[in-house]
């Protein structure tokens, strides 16, 4: 049996043009620059470039509005939020970017040109007299060199890749032996299968010396001692004098882990931030700017309110010319509600950042960490009457040039805890008073968890040790043991 039900529905729907402005909030400089030459480019009622005649366009895409018979209401369906606001999408920003200054019209990048890693060992391959079948596998092993300088595949592994993919029929020896070549290769180190044998290679390389034999016995036979610091054990099984270790110690620390990474011509992209916004103190006080890019100067085609002009003054209307000026004014509708979302997007970075400028006064007018104050992202909504998400777009990908340097702008929130007297005190606060003390330590005796939480109850931070450790690992600093030097 059927039956009607009456019900009321209360839901929450965003508009494309609300979408529209949200996924221009959360993009950088850099990605909004992207998006702004993509609408350009998509848009042909979109110009650059300041208009003075913007009220006469209105005026008449209002008059032509009335003149068209046809229904022009859009009707939009549904609209899944998630969808838009999706980071499946790699932003242009995180693989190309470019880093010119704001008076700089130059919108490409030069790059240098140069040899790569790999082309440069196997130049001095060329320099080496191996065999046909020597010279293909060295080229496979060099091949398999990662970026900084190791070869992390096992032996047994690539004899086989050489017999599938080049038809090379060897031994595991044979490319033993072939390997010992690669490893003569500059930079010293190059194809070193683990740390071990890296520090070996390029100890071997040196001139010897007291200093540097007792270094090459204590990695190739006491490696596991040397990188748990176990120093005791040390000067037991060599006999040796505690200056005599500590020389030999300081001839591996002038060693490169990394090989590979010395290499000028390691052709890496390296990200350019461009700050969205910058903070100056000018006579004691603060001034907050916004990049000049957020503030693109656009306007409606005048040609396109030409046609609308031409169409309105035809006497004689047809079918293919409603079509064609529907195709217009949705075009300039959608030009308009884009230089209105730039507007509103100007708007809410500058309002976000003045009111976390002046929430971290302190920190700003003396750069000091321990002046933060604890801050979370609704802290800051409340303040500016916005969402939550809202203030969360902005902190997360955008960045501020301050007299101290560039910062992300998520790194200004933290969390609070109470000190001895009850006050709120940021979290940073504390790790940066943490890392004053580790790096004020005795090293060789450095300070346990355990210790580091009694002198911080004594500076008035009354943290448990757990507490310690996580702030320690966060701060990347090893445990004692680990920071301990002879």
């Amino acid at each position: 049996m059927l039956k009607q039900h009456l019900h009321f529905k209360l839901s929450q729907k965003l508009s494309p043009q609300q979408i529209q402005l949200m996924k221009l909030i959360q993009l950088p400089t850099q990605a909004f620059e992207q998006r702004l030459k993509q609408e350009l480019e998509e848009n042909p009622a979109l110009e650059g470039g300041k208009e003075d005649t913007q009220n006469d366009l209105d005026a008449d895409l209002d008059n032509t509005a009335e003149d068209l018979n046809d229904n022009e209401t859009i009707n939009t369906e549904d609209i899944n939020v998630d969808e838009y606001l999706s980071d499946d999408e790699i932003p242009d920003y995180r693989t190309q970017v470019n880093n010119y200054s704001p008076d700089d019209e130059e919108k490409s990048m030069p790059y240098a040109a140069g040899t790569s890693f790999t082309q440069h060992l196997i130049n001095q391959l060329n320099t080496y007299r191996l065999s046909e079948e020597e010279h293909d596998i060295a080229v496979f092993l060099v091949g398999s060199v990662d970026e900084s300088g190791y070869i992390r595949r096992e032996l047994v592994d690539i004899t086989d890749d050489l017999a599938f993919t080049q038809n090379v029929y060897t031994t595991e020896e044979q490319v033993t032996k072939v390997l010992k070549i690669v490893q003569q290769l500059d930079p010293a180190g190059v194809g070193a299968r683990n740390l071990q044998e890296c520090l070996s290679i390029q100890l071997h390389r040196k001139q010897k010396t007291q200093n540097t034999e007792l270094a090459i016995n204590i990695i190739d036979n006491a490696f596991d001692q040397f990188t748990k610091k176990h120093y005791k054990k040390l000067l037991q099984k060599f006999d040796i004098t505690e200056s005599q270790l500590k020389n030999a110690i300081g001839e591996i620390e002038h060693l490169n882990p990394k090989p590979g990474g010395s290499y000028a011509g390691n052709n890496r992209i390296v990200e350019h931030v461009v700050p969205d916004f910058a903070i100056k103190i000018i006579d004691g006080a603060l001034e907050l700017t916004l990049n000049g890019r957020n503030a693109p100067a656009l306007h409606v085609s005048r040609e396109y309110n030409n046609m609308l002009k031409g169409y309105k003054d035809s006497k004689d209307k047809s079918k293919s010319q409603k079509d064609a000026v529907m195709f217009i004014k949705q075009k300039l509708d959608a030009a308009k509600w884009f230089i209105e979302a730039i507007k509103q997007r100007q708007q809410t970075l500058f309002v976000t950042m003045s009111a976390i400028m002046h929430y971290q006064k302190e920190y700003f007018l003396t750069g000091d960490e321990r002046n933060l104050k604890p801050m979370i992202l609704k802290d800051i909504a409340d303040e500016i009457s916005m969402d939550v998400s809202t203030v969360s777009r902005v902190a997360n990908s955008k960045y501020v040039d301050t007299p101290y340097g560039t910062k992300l702008i998520k790194d200004f929130f933290s969390e609070s805890m109470k000190n001895d007297q009850g006050e709120d005190v940021s979290t940073k606060e504390i790790k940066k008073i943490l890392e004053t003390v580790i790096e004020e330590e005795d090293k060789k005796k450095p300070l346990t968890d355990e210790t580091l939480a009694s002198i911080l109850k004594e500076k008035g931070y009354p943290i448990a040790r757990r507490t310690v450790a996580k702030y320690r690992e966060q701060l990347d600093v090893p445990v004692a043991r680990l920071r301990k030097k002879i």
